[in-house]
Order: structure tokens, then sequence, then C-alpha cells
């Protein structure tokens, strides 16, 4: 052992950082081990956002990096289109996402174990770089701050959100350029690290900005300086934080262009000046393992640092060693970031305007910095408290305990038995710290062996509680969907979009490398579910679903093909294809593959991206809330014909059975109730085709699977289970004088049948028009993710090329090489005014702002490197 010692001393410095990595990081990989994670077992670290959709960026990063650069600014395979800059920029800008490449798809689990196993130990590496740098700390303690930073409450919690933690990261660094830059003038380090967070991560590095703000107040006020430098330092600021905005403009602006369509649409204007719960309630979570799966949702902060880092935080403030006014500055700076954790205007502040879906109190990771280096600057080998010190912390540690204590019934993540354990620890962590004499290295042994043992057994008790995806699960759906898709685009290299009528994700198409019709991005534009809930879609402010289709729609937005899963054979286990979509309607269309129980349908009516269509579209106003109104208003504007306004005729049931439900004879809107509340309530609709034609059904947002459960021919309704406006579901189809019966059981005591109606689709008529616009098509010959080139044949004087490209400012469009404006139909897709005479046309993809972004990022590094050389040659 005193060997070992000896050669640390001897390269103290490099071992302490090497440390500083290895600690937490070997930590963290432990426990996955154990629990069978990644490379180690059959588990993932999947689980929630991290399985449902940052994964599926993931595999987007690879294909678009290892085989299709054009879909770095553009994809159509995020629902019908959209600008990707956003998502890079929100979601796959970190440096640590280069491991994703040496990685296939299915092994995509073991890179993520492996990349957050590097975030956990570079976040300590960090920290500890912070503390040697600035001498807050030395010697073998460095590595109990270093552990409790990398191994936080907030980092346990958050470790699903990989794209953050980079920010945790950084942090450290960030303020080591502020301390530089008060100190020496220097902004090299401020500038430059605050950038690149700056790229990385726009999202978190704007919470990092106000706090460096805050930081930066503290240090700055903290140091006695005469008028003129102290003024000088702020100067510096203001202009090295204007640089590093500067510098990452080739970003921030597209970016900020990208939110203005998407995420800023929903900028919160309604709040009140209110806390959001009982301010102390944010006590218990410095207890151990303070954290479950339902604080994922709504909970409180994530402040879990360690008993030893809390201490050392308290006896900040009564040290005489640091001058009064660094301690009320401290005071205050943790008043106000306590205020941020409950009081609601601030907390939505610091969330850049809007409340978060889930996760709650994003920001929380910078109390946690603030309070752990705090106690760096306090629990230093020379500090022993004396005995009037300890009894503020000990009769604030005592109030608390009692607190959480009598109330520990309202915290779901903590048992009596972690009170008890924390409560112990604290003990242990007030003797720790009252020792006198603590030079002896196995003293600072042992204060580094509780930090770690204690922030180890956290994250472990919180982890424990959450529940993750197989890789079996994972891996098995990604080769179905993958062999699927592939076999459709080896085969038919045009342009088309298709869908399958199963789905892991709604970011199946990024992973398959297919034009879907789904997607779920925080940066989704605000049209797209807009425009999919209007045509009978499931959608949300952040997602669609194209799981809804209709003949029409299918054929309007060139799905080529769909790839069914049948629901009747059960060859391969229902969890690991899980189908979301009944179409019965699949018998119009014609079988080209059968693999097992997936078979493969392609669309005889499917028409090209771009068609020569009647220039009604240019001015349709289409408000109606009816989906299939809606489609059926949007087709006859594009044929031209009134008669397609009624291409769904409304269809009566031929008889109804009430079981245990009062009788109605109205049905649609009616509130149906049960008579016996205990005896299940089931109402039984019955009718027979008097047509091939195909029959859909359209069912309210009432009717979502938490209300009733339906039944079709006796089987469940595949659907996907929420919604928020009417949808449109197939329920027949070439069944003339086959009876159908659907079959609705009340989950609840009343069911209000919203929106509930049969109809029956025109196939005939709605053919018609399918043929005369699929005469004149866009022929596509060149296409990539972010341009097209296409020639079509104009007959007439005045012709509308409509095509379901999604409107964008981003698109260029030549026609004959020339320049042509674009116009926006149907508040969402892309048409051209076209004059007789065959035309090419070429649709070119660049970000708005970019361009400008671009010039602003190389004036910006234009000065600082003018600033460093005029530097270099003073000195």
């Amino acid at each position: 052992m005193k060997l070992f010692i000896h050669w640390i001393r001897q390269h103290e410095k490099l071992s302490l950082l090497t440390l500083s990595f290895i600690i937490p990081a070997a930590v963290m990989a432990a426990y996955f081990c154990y629990r069978g994670m990644g490379p180690f077992g059959s588990s993932t670290l999947l689980t929630v956002d991290l399985g449902q959709q940052y994964v599926d960026f993931f595999a987007y990063f690879r294909h678009t990096l290892l085989s299709h650069p054009s879909g770095f600014f553009y994809t159509f395979q995020k629902a019908l289109g959209g600008e990707m800059f956003g998502v890079w920029t929100y979601y796959l800008m970190s440096p640590f996402n280069f491991t994703l490449l040496l990685f296939s798809d299915k092994t995509l689990p073991s890179a993520i174990f492996w990349i957050t196993v590097l975030k956990y130990g570079a976040a300590g590496l960090s920290f500890a770089w912070l503390l040697m740098k600035t001498k807050v700390q030395k010697h073998l303690p460095v590595l109990a701050f270093s552990t409790s930073y990398a191994l936080m409450g907030w980092m346990v919690a958050n470790q699903l959100n990989l794209m953050w933690l980079d920010a945790v990261i950084i942090l450290p660094l960030i303020i080591w350029g502020i301390i530089q830059l008060v100190d020496t003038g220097k902004m090299r380090s401020y500038v430059g690290w605050l950038a690149a967070l700056l790229i990385i991560n726009y999202y978190m590095a704007y919470m990092v900005c106000l706090f460096a703000g805050l930081f930066f107040l503290w240090y700055w006020l903290s140091q006695t300086h005469s008028g003129k430098a102290a003024f000088s330092s702020l100067y510096r600021f203001i202009v090295g934080s204007v640089l590093a905005a500067g510098i990452a403009a080739v970003t921030l602006l597209p970016t900020w262009y990208s939110l203005g369509i998407s995420k800023n649409q929903y900028l919160q204007t309604d709040w009140s000046a209110k806390f959001e719960y009982f301010p102390p309630k944010m006590l218990a979570k410095f207890f151990i393992g303070s954290f479950n799966f339902s604080q994922m949702p709504k909970g409180t902060p994530n402040l879990f640092i360690g008993s030893l880092m809390v201490l050392g935080a308290i006896f900040y403030f009564l040290q005489a060693v640091h001058p009064k006014r660094n301690r009320w500055l401290a005071l205050l700076v943790t008043v106000i970031l306590a205020l941020s954790l409950c009081f609601e205007p601030l907390d939505l502040l610091w969330h850049g305007m809007q409340f978060p879906i889930w996760y709650p109190y994003r920001f929380s990771f910078v109390v946690s910095f603030w309070l752990i280096w705090l106690a760096a600057n306090t629990l230093k080998p020379e500090f022993t408290p004396t005995f009037k010190q300890l009894t503020v912390p000990i009769l604030l540690c005592t109030t608390t305990v009692i607190y959480v204590w009598v109330n520990v019934a309202q915290f779901s993540f903590l048992s009596q038995n972690q009170m008890l354990i924390g409560s112990l620890l604290l003990v242990a962590a007030f003797c720790l710290v009252a020792l006198p004499n603590k030079q002896p290295w196995f003293y600072q042994l042992a204060f580094v062996l509780f930090a770690v043992i204690e922030m180890t057994s956290s994250a472990a008790t919180s982890l424990n509680r959450i529940s993750y995806v197989t890789k079996p699960e994972y891996q098995n759906y990604q080769q179905v969907l993958s062999t699927q898709a592939a076999d459709v685009t080896d085969h038919d290299h045009s342009w088309y979009r298709m869908t399958p009528t199963f789905m892991r994700t709604k970011n199946d198409p990024l992973s398959g490398q297919f034009n879907g019709g789904s997607v779920f991005s925080s940066t989704l534009e605000k049209s797209m579910p807009t425009f999919m809930g209007n045509m009978g879609e499931p959608d949300g402010d952040g997602f669609v679903t194209y799981s809804n289709g209709t003949l029409l729609s299918d054929s309007l937005l060139n799905m080529k093909y769909v790839i069914d899963r049948h629901t009747n054979s059960g060859t391969l286990g229902t969890n690991v294809v899980n189908p979301v979509s009944t179409r019965t309607d699949l018998t119009d269309y014609q079988r080209v593959r059968k693999d097992g129980m997936i078979s493969t349908y392609k669309n005889p009516y499917a028409l090209p991206l771009g068609f020569l269509s009647s220039n009604k579209i240019l001015s349709l106003d289409n408000f109606t809330k009816d989906p299939t109104q809606y489609q059926a208003n949007l087709w006859s504007s594009l044929t031209g014909n009134p008669q397609d306004e009624h291409l769904f005729g409304a269809q009566n049931f031929d008889h109804v059975i009430f079981q245990n439900v009062k009788q109605q004879t109205k049905l649609t809107g009616a509130i149906l109730q049960k008579n016996n509340l205990v005896k299940p309530g089931v109402i039984t609709f019955n009718f027979t085709p008097k047509t091939n034609n195909a029959y859909y059904l359209t069912l309210g947002a009432n009717l979502i699977d938490d209300n009733v459960s339906i039944n079709l021919n006796h089987h469940p309704l595949a659907q996907y289970p929420t919604y928020r406006n009417t949808i449109i579901v197939n329920v027949a189809d070439h069944q003339k004088g086959k009876p159908v019966q659907l079959q609705l059981t009340l989950k609840k005591a009343t069911l209000w049948l919203q929106n509930f109606t049969l109809y029956q689709f025109n196939n005939q008529q709605f053919a018609v028009g399918q043929k005369r616009l699929a005469a004149n098509p866009l022929k596509v010959t060149q296409h990539s993710q972010s341009s097209l080139t296409g020639s079509v044949d104009v007959k007439s004087n005045d012709s509308t090329l409509m095509t379901t490209i999604p409107y964008s400012k981003g698109w260029h469009v030549a026609v004959d090489g020339h320049a042509a404006k674009a116009v926006k139909v149907a508040g969402i897709f892309t048409a051209l005014k076209l004059q007789h005479g065959r035309h090419t046309i070429r649709f070119r993809y660049w970000p708005p702002m970019l361009t400008t972004g671009l010039i602003m990022t190389l004036i910006s590094l234009g000065i600082c490197a003018f600033s460093i050389y005029k530097q270099q040659r003073h000195h």
C-alpha cells in the first residue's frame, strides 16, 4: 500500500485525473454488468425516450455519416419529410456519438452502454480538473468531490437523456474559463468551452449560460478589485459570451429558425407567481436512492450529492476563512437557485419559457454543481469545525430528517430503511468532518471511500427501480423491420413512401431507412401534427403516427408499399411485432412478398410524389373537423370534381345489442351508461356490407384505450393507443354479404360515443379520380434526402404541379434552371404554378439562416484569431 501511495505522490496530478475518470466509469460499468446490460447480458440501457426515440436517431446518425450525408439537413424519413438540422443540434452533436460508428444497428444498445459509461467518467474528470487547476482541492480528497459530481442524483435520473450529459461534463470547464477571465483577463477557455457547449446542445447550454451569469457575478463581486479592473472583467465576460454565441451561430441560427416552426409554437404564455409544491418537499431528494419511475413524468428536483457534500456546503456559510461578502453573495446565489427549484416563473425561465414534458427541473445539475463547489471550498484538510459551527448543521439536518421521516408516506421513492441508512451515513459524515488532524493518507482514503460507497449505493438503489428493454426485444424487431424494408428498397429505387402496420417506435422509418409517415421528435414542425390530425391519424405536439391510412390517404401520400403483420398468425410472437393498424382494405393492393407472418403489399393507386392537379387546390379552405370530409375535400380540390366531396357516405348499423348498458336510439355522440356498475357493459354493432367497397369507422378522442376496448369480428382492434383528434379505422373491404361485428366493452361507468360513425367509401369514383391525377406525373430522375430532380409535361396553359413535399422556406425550386416561387397548399404541401410545355424541375434544400450563421461564425473566429495573435505579439 505504501509503495502505491508513494507512486501516486510521484505522479499525483496524472494519477488523480486518471482515477477521477476511472472511479465513476468503473462503478457504473460494474452496476450495468450486474444488471446484465449492454455487451454483458441480455438487457439494455434502453428505457423511456432512450428506447422510444433516441436510439433511432443514433441509427440515423450512423446511416447519415456512413452512407447518406445528404440526410444531414433534411430527410423524408421524418414523418412525410422535414428539416433535420434541429434534430442534429438537439440530439446528435455530442463528440461521444462517434463511438456509434464502431457498432452496427443491431448492436446499438452496446454502443449506448459505452457512451454512457464514458460520459460518467468524463464528468468526474472535468470536475477533478477544475479543482486541481484552481487549487481549491489537491491530493486524494479530489476524488471524493469528482465522484460525488459524476454520480449525483441528476446524472443517475437523466442518464437516459444521453445528449444532456455533455453539459455536466463541460460545465466545470466553463467555470474554469470564468475564473481565468476574472483572475487573469484571459478569455480563451471561457469562449472556447461555451461555444463548444452551444454547438453540442443549445438547450442545456441555455441553462448553463444562466448559471454562468450567476457564477460570474458571485466570483467577480467576491474578488476585491479597483473600479477600472472590475469593469474590465465585466466587459470581457459580456464580450466573451457574445463571441461564444457568434462562433456557435452556424448551428444556433438555423436551429432558432427550426424551433420557430416547431417547439417555440408551444411557448407558455399563461403562468402564475406561485410555488409549484411545498418547498421543503425537495429536502427528501437529499436522501440516498431518492428516485423512481414516477419521478420521471412529474417529480421534485434531483439533488442527491451525498452527505459530505451537503455538510460541506452548509459549513461554507459558517467559516470565517471566507470573507463575509463572499458568504453573503454565495447565500444570495443559493437562495436564487433554491427558489428556481420550486417557484413557477423562475422554473419556466430556466426551461426557456416552456414547461418540460417529463423530466422536470432539468437544470438542477447546476444546483448540485454549486453545492459541491461550495463543499470543495470548505472541506480542506486544515478545516476542523468548532462546537459552535457544528450546531447549525446539526439543527438543520435533524429538522430535515424529522420532517421527511414524519412525511415519508408522501415520497414514493423513499422507504424508512433508506432514511435510516441515510441518517446513519449523515452521522458518519459528521464524524469524518469533525475529526481533527486530517493530513494522514488513511484519513484521506477513508474520506474518498465514504463518498464513493454512498454515491454508488444511491445510484444502484435508484436504478434498480427502472425497467429496461431487453436485447432480444430490440434486436429481433430491428431484424424484422430492416429485412422487410431492405427487401423493398433493394428492388425498387424509385421515389416512394411505405408504411408498416406495426411499430416498435414512431421513429421506425429513421432506423429502418425508409420514407414513412411517422416520427417522434421535440423539433417536429407544428404543421405536420396539425395536418395528420385533420387526416384522422394519431398525433401530438411532438409526434405523428401514420397508422390509420385509407385508400385515399395512401394514394395521395405516395404510400406505395404497406408491410403488414397477420394478426391471426403467431409465428414470431406478439412481443416482437406489435400491430398498431387494422387494414382490411389491403385486399385492394397486390401482395408482392410473404415472409412468415409478414406480407408486403404494393399499392396500385399510389400517386407519384408530384402530379398535375386542378388549380382549385390553390384556394382550398378545409376547416372541417371530420377527417373523412377533410380527406374528400382535399381530393376534390385536386381532381377538380365537386362529386369527390362525397367519397365517404355515412351508413347505419343493421342492429345494435346493449348488454348491461342503457339503450340508445341515436348512437353518434350518445353517452352510454352501465346499468350494473359491477358487471361488464358491452355494446355490439352489426352490419352486413351491401357492396365490396371499403368501410371506415371514425372514433373521437374519447374512445381511446383507457375508456373502452374494441373488438372487430372477435379479434382486438389493432390501433395506436393514444390520439387527441378523431381518427379513421378501416373495418371492412371486399366483404359484400359477409356480416361484420364491432364490440365495445366499457372500462368505466359511462362512455361518450364521440364521433362514432360508420362510412362507406366509393371505391369506383376514387379510382376514376386517381387515374386522372396519375396521368400527368412528375417523373423523378434523381433524388437524395435533400434534393430532387424530375420532369413534367404540361398540356394546358396554366397548371398546378402538386407535390407531397412538406412546404419549407428551405426548399429552393428551379424550373428549367430558373428560380421559381413555390406555393404552400393545404397548410402543408409545396405546389408550383406551371405554363404549357415540358419542364425540368429541381428541388434543393438548404437550411434557412445557415448562410448567415456561417458568415457570423467565420467573423467571430476571425476576431478570436486576431486577438490571440495580438496577445502573443504583445508578450
